[in-house]
């Protein structure tokens, strides 16, 4: 019984560092979005400094999604949620990367894409489904009337 805290205590700690990495990461690279000129993010690619800026958005946001509800403990079930769309926007960057002119580039977007996914698949749990059906961290579903865990 003991190890089993012991473990989860441990996989907690791992995931928030993930979680905290990831927020800093994409904080920076969006908010850099906003501070280099235009051109010299445009210069080499096909992408608009408008689309550009709204994915420099979506990071910001994204980033306050995978901390600021755990911290607050107000609307957990939005970590999940900031964690794929996160990963849709590396899917995005990883494509891009490989398409480019040097290929092997793509490797750091990939990590940073499975990280996001290693997130998203660990919160699930916090999500409370519209049908009333929630499950473990394990992926057992729980039928649970309102929507919450009943661990």
């Amino acid at each position: 019984m003991r190890t089993t805290t012991q473990q989860h205590t441990k996989t907690t700690i791992l995931l928030w560092t993930v979680q905290g990495l990831l927020a800093a990461l994409f904080l920076f690279a969006g908010s850099m979005k906003f501070i280099m000129p235009v051109e010299v993010m445009t210069k080499g690619t096909s992408l608009t400094g408008g689309f550009i800026h709204f994915i420099g958005v979506c990071e910001v946001l994204g980033a306050l999604g995978l901390v600021l509800p755990g911290l607050t403990k107000v609307h957990r079930e939005l970590t999940p949620f900031a964690a794929v769309g996160l990963l849709s926007i590396m899917i995005g960057a990883v494509t891009l990367t490989v398409a480019g002119p040097q290929p092997v580039q793509a490797i750091l977007p990939a990590v940073v894409l499975v990280l996001c996914a290693v997130v998203a698949l660990a919160r699930r749990g916090d999500v409370k489904s519209p049908i009333g059906l929630a499950w473990r961290s394990s992926g057992e579903l729980i039928g649970s009337r309102d929507g919450y865990r009943h661990i």
